[in-house]
């Protein structure tokens, strides 16, 4: 027994060693890739290149480090050996859609999009919630253009991945710029929430300002005209027909606008915030519920919507947001530190997307 006991414990603690020893190249390994990361970031691959072999050297099973080398020589423009090196990812039991990815920006940027493309669609079958998959592809078709096709796979990217905020970027631009902008309306939003800085962020601010300016006109004081937002009247549901939420958003938003005489950053934010309002009054929220409107109305019972409109829409007139920002410190550091500490959070428990009207 003694013999099988001193057995035991030395197979016991060979294990333990194991898995320890196993661990420490894991972080190891982890380490390495986090150094090559700022290496790349800053410019230096080669640096990049040789701390990565050092990670797979110490976990060799690991694709990420296989995958973040040959975005290295992607960044290098070495596309070829890129392409051979992912074809033998993608069929691992470690596989991620971002090897898909990179794989068909590859024959993308060698101006073979059937290719691409065909790479994209093979990753959506093994990943169809992919939210970069559907972006690359709905590029592709951007480009061509097909926007009614590119529409289509930004908004599965929006509904299969509602945290990655490239496909609401994109949804909301083409939308912005059709006879459908009420959706360009929502989707920039959203896409501003989950990126709630940068040059992008400054674009779609003044796109969705614009928008309104464009589609809100007076034709005297108190008598606004709403351009249509949407040409959709009806949407399919399991028991027939119902009227889409455009019906309501635009006589909602004219309603708002009655009182104005122009368009303008201040009126804007006291047009959204009656529209807020009748949304919830007239409980359109039981019939067309909107995560996007309840984080509004979260907004406002924290008594931060007037920081939060003026925010938004700043990029449309940066020296009215100056001017307002100068004369409300204390909302706008109210809303600074509510927002900061309350962020808009997207996930399939807590998304929207056109296909749920």
């Amino acid at each position: 027994m003694r013999i099988v006991f001193r057995y035991s414990l030395c197979a016991l603690l060979v294990l333990v060693y194991l898995n320890a020893s196993a661990q420490a190249n894991k972080d190891a390994a982890a380490e390495k890739c986090r150094q090559a990361l700022e290496f790349e970031d800053n410019g230096d691959y080669n640096a990049a290149l040789k701390l990565l072999a050092d990670a797979q050297r110490l976990e060799p099973t690991n694709s990420s480090y296989v995958y973040e080398t040959a975005y290295v020589w992607y960044l290098q423009k070495k596309y070829q050996m890129v392409i051979d090196v992912l074809v033998k990812l993608k069929d691992k039991t470690d596989s991620f859609d971002r090897i898909y990815q990179l794989w068909g920006k590859c024959y993308d940027v060698l101006n073979q999009n059937a290719k691409a493309v065909a790479i994209y669609e093979e990753g959506l079958t093994r990943f169809p919630k992919s939210g970069c998959l559907n972006y690359e592809a709905g590029l592709i078709w951007a480009d061509k253009p097909d926007l009614n096709t590119a529409l289509k796979y930004f908004e599965k990217g929006i509904a299969g991945d509602p945290a990655f905020a490239d496909n609401y970027y994109w949804a909301a631009k083409v939308y912005c710029n059709s006879n459908e902008a009420m959706w360009g309306m929502i989707y920039g939003e959203l896409f501003m929430n989950l990126e709630p800085t940068g040059e992008r962020w400054q674009e779609i601010s003044k796109l969705l300002y614009d928008t309104y300016k464009n589609q809100i006109t007076f034709t005297a004081p108190g008598k606004p005209y709403v351009q249509s937002f949407s040409k959709r009247p009806t949407v399919m549901v399991d028991k027939g027909f119902k009227a889409s939420f455009s019906t309501v958003y635009e006589p909602t938003l004219y309603i708002a606008a009655i009182p104005e005489s122009a368009i303008d950053l201040n009126s804007l934010d006291r047009i959204r915030q009656s529209f807020l309002k009748t949304y919830f009054n007239w409980h359109y929220n039981t019939k067309y519920p909107n995560i996007l409107y309840n984080y509004q109305d979260k907004i406002a019972k924290a008594d931060c919507i007037e920081a939060y409109n003026h925010w938004l829409l700043s990029a449309g007139d940066e020296a009215a947001f100056k001017t307002w920002k100068a004369q409300n410190p204390a909302k706008w550091q109210a809303f600074a530190t509510w927002y900061k500490a309350n962020p808009l959070k997207l996930d399939e428990g807590n998304q929207f997307f056109r296909g749920q009207e």
